[in-house]
């Protein structure tokens, strides 16, 4: 069968094509996630002037002295509004910080936000806690909570909240995972169970909603992440 050179380029370039395919599918059989930082720039993100920056590839966002953050804000992650996922952030806080990992949230005037957090800061009382706008802390550290549809809760205790605080290195890189599948949000960090909550109070929750990181106002503090990726679930 004679092969042109035309048709010898375009079965070559196909090939190549079928080659970085089952490359890119290897990858994504590996673990599933997709990363929603690129390590290089505010691509796929969006927030308030002069706040966030990417310095040495990592996501910051810095109040300072001369510079203090006098209102709390967001950086939303323009990637969609997941309704089910595994959620793994790479973070480091310093200074007086006091941050968290917004999801299944809405948009609100001026960079703000309304739904779950997961919590963090540097004096440990609220890292591993599950927080909600209007609800404050809807679980602490060491605890599984039952939510009914009128609010009302069944707590249960998981484990000591100052014995959990121990597997979170201050001032030093760790990774929250957050799960949220269905009413059923679990927090870990670095592969410690923090708080597990099944919440079937409506009127506050958003089955599916954005993903937005926060600096909060007040002293002088750090907020960094270098790994931010998800994996969707059906």
């Amino acid at each position: 069968m004679m092969i042109t050179r035309a048709g010898f380029f375009a079965a070559v370039a196909l090939a190549a094509s079928f080659a970085v395919a089952a490359e890119t599918a290897k990858q994504k059989s590996d673990d599933g996630f997709t990363a929603m930082f690129n390590g290089k720039d505010l691509t796929g993100w969006e927030g308030a002037l002069g706040w966030w920056e990417v310095r040495d590839g990592i996501l910051t966002a810095e109040s300072t002295p001369s510079k203090p953050c006098q209102r709390s804000h967001y950086l939303y992650w323009k990637g969609g509004e997941p309704a089910n996922f595994d959620l793994r952030a790479t973070y480091r806080i310093s200074g007086e910080a006091n941050s968290g990992i917004q999801f299944r949230s809405e948009r609100r005037p001026e960079w703000d936000t309304w739904g779950y957090q997961a919590d963090l800061d540097s004096a440990g009382q609220y890292t591993g806690c599950l927080y909600q706008h209007d609800r404050g802390l809807v679980a602490q550290r060491g605890q599984r909570v039952l939510i009914d549809a009128s609010g009302h809760k069944e707590i249960t205790t998981i484990g000591d909240a100052a014995k959990l605080l121990k597997a979170v290195r201050p001032d030093d890189w760790n990774e929250y995972r957050i799960l949220a599948k269905g009413p059923q949000i679990t927090l870990w960090i670095n592969d410690v169970l923090m708080c597990q909550v099944e919440d079937h109070q409506e009127k506050f929750t958003r089955p599916q909603g954005i993903i937005a990181l926060q600096l909060h106002q007040g002293p002088p503090m750090k907020v960094e992440f270098k790994e931010l990726k998800i994996r969707t679930l059906d």
